[in-house]
């Protein structure tokens, strides 16, 4: 069974370009995925804006999909972070106004925990003997990857998803207050992004790494 020590070890000296690629197709579907919820729900926006595609091109975006990946990944910053170019899509257009929000927010990140849990049988097919043991090396890093990014997202404060689905389902008024706060840390831009990456990083990376490294073990049965 590959334990977690022998993955970190591949993820940072030999599979440190293929943990890249993983990650940014990771992005990519998880962007898209948001795309289709709105589409299902009734806005067009980002199929007329032809973002719903694999194709990486319409979503990379240089410094989100590629320099800020790359750095974490190879200088092993303890934390895998990116993001794709934002699918546009229309809130009013949305057929569920009360929980059309939640919903295109939420579909990024299960679509990542869904992957995570998809690859987790290749893992444990690999342990079993069933396919190459180079093929669960593989899965093993979808799974750790999809699942950091999926719970990554699911936080819940700004401007990530989870921040969108808890404004989206709370009554009005604090639904309102949380927006305003929201509208502020945007405010900030780039410095937003920031401060949030900062307090992240020092405060809530340990019990943030435990509980995705819990999960993790937990899939794979390591």
């Amino acid at each position: 069974m590959l334990s977690y020590n022998d993955l970190y070890m591949q993820l940072t000296l030999d599979s440190a370009f293929f943990a890249f690629a993983i990650l940014i197709f990771s992005i990519i579907l998880h962007e898209v995925a948001h795309g289709y919820a709105a589409s299902a729900l009734g806005d067009p926006t980002a199929r007329l804006a032809g973002r719903l595609t694999l194709n990486p091109i319409p979503h990379i975006d240089l410094i989100g999909s590629v320099l800020i990946p790359a750095f974490l990944i190879f200088t092993n910053a303890g934390i895998l972070f990116g993001w794709a170019k934002p699918v546009p899509y229309n809130p009013y257009n949305l057929k569920n106004q009360r929980w059309g929000e939640a919903i295109v927010a939420a579909a990024g990140p299960l679509t990542n925990l869904l992957i995570a849990i998809i690859f987790t049988f290749a893992v444990r097919a690999a342990a079993l003997g069933i396919i190459p043991p180079e093929a669960g090396t593989f899965a093993a890093l979808v799974v750790f990857v999809n699942l950091f990014l999926g719970l990554f997202n699911l936080v819940p404060f700004p401007p990530f998803d989870g921040y969108t689905v808890l404004a989206s389902i709370l009554p009005y008024k604090y639904t309102m207050a949380l927006r305003n706060f929201e509208q502020r840390i945007r405010a900030w831009g780039a410095m937003g992004l920031i401060v949030v990456l900062f307090v992240f990083v020092f405060f809530l990376s340990g019990p943030f790494y435990f509980l995705v490294l819990s999960i993790f073990h937990f899939l794979v049965g390591a």
